[in-house]
């Protein structure tokens, strides 16, 4: 079994944390902050608990981030590929409407120099 460890008062209890009336004492939670920026011990487990913190929340962030910017990047690729395939599909058109008159022109030619004049 574990042994019990000593009453330390400057860790609250259920009883402080909320009263009867549903309240909690905030206020005495923030006045009694500063004692505890006094003891090295509170120090260096504030600064290990605000690092555990910021790591858990970077892991979130980089996710989110992730997220969001394949998100975004998916949408404009999404328009750039529109915008390709629609120039693409332009050119194209040009390319073989000149290529059919072009065509039709050389016909016609050969026709009427086949043909004598009426």
């Amino acid at each position: 079994m574990s042994q019990a460890r000593p009453f330390d008062p400057h860790i609250p209890v259920l009883t402080e944390l909320f009263s009867d009336k549903g309240e909690t004492p905030a206020e005495s939670a923030v006045e009694s902050a500063p004692a505890l920026d006094a003891d090295p011990e509170w120090a260096a487990l504030e600064r290990r608990l605000s690092e555990r913190i910021v790591q858990q929340l970077q892991g979130s962030v980089d996710i989110m981030l992730e997220q969001r910017l394949r998100e975004s990047l998916e949408q404009v690729l999404r328009q750039a590929v529109g915008s390709i395939t629609a120039e693409l599909r332009r050119g194209l058109q040009e390319s073989v409407d000149g290529i059919v008159a072009r065509a039709v022109a050389q016909e016609l030619s050969s026709l009427q120099q086949r043909q004598p004049p009426p």
